[in-house]
Order: C-alpha cells, then sequence, then structure tokens
C-alpha cells in the first residue's frame, strides 16, 4: 500500500531543498500571502506528512513551483527524485 503521506512530504521537502528554501523561510513566505504558520507549525507538519492540500498548494506557490513531477516505476509506487544540484539557503530573501 502507498503512503501518499510520506509521498507528498518528499516532494515537497525535495522542492523546498531544490531552491534552498529552509522552513523558517517558508513561514515568512507564507505570511507575505497571508497564511499564518510558524517554522514549528511547518516542521511539524512537513515531518508527520500530514497536510491539507491547500497548505501544499500554498507553498508550492510561494517557492514559485510551476511544475512538479511524480515519476511511476515498474512496481507501480510513485516517487519523487532527489534533484541533483548543488544546494544553496536562501539568506534575508535573497
Amino acid at each position: 500500500m502507498i503512503n501518499w503521506g510520506d509521498k507528498a512530504k518528499r516532494l515537497l521537502k525535495s522542492e523546498l531543498i531544490k531552491r534552498g528554501i529552509s522552513n523558517a523561510d517558508l513561514a515568512l513566505m507564507l505570511k507575505e500571502i497571508g497564511v499564518d504558520e510558524t517554522k514549528a507549525g511547518i516542521d511539524s507538519k512537513i515531518s508527520r506528512g500530514s497536510f491539507s492540500a491547500s497548505f501544499f498548494l500554498q507553498c508550492l506557490f510561494v517557492i514559485r513551483c510551476n511544475k512538479i513531477e511524480i515519476e511511476q516505476y515498474e512496481n507501480n509506487s510513485l516517487s519523487v527524485a532527489e534533484p541533483n544540484v548543488e544546494y544553496k539557503r536562501i539568506r534575508d530573501g535573497k
């Protein structure tokens, strides 16, 4: 059985890492669109993998993720590939 919460968590974490965005950065970005989330709240939601579709879409919107790719492998389980890029962190919105 596929753990969909785990798949969503891995996908969101992958997109954040790809862009060098920390959960603290994400909290600030969400606040700019009127979504009141703390870093601790985001940490908890993502680590549990239990967040709403609305939260997921809000996160993708603020990090400017316009396209996500979900790969399906022969064993019929969905997987999100870790990007093969050098990671960098955003500091002070730069």
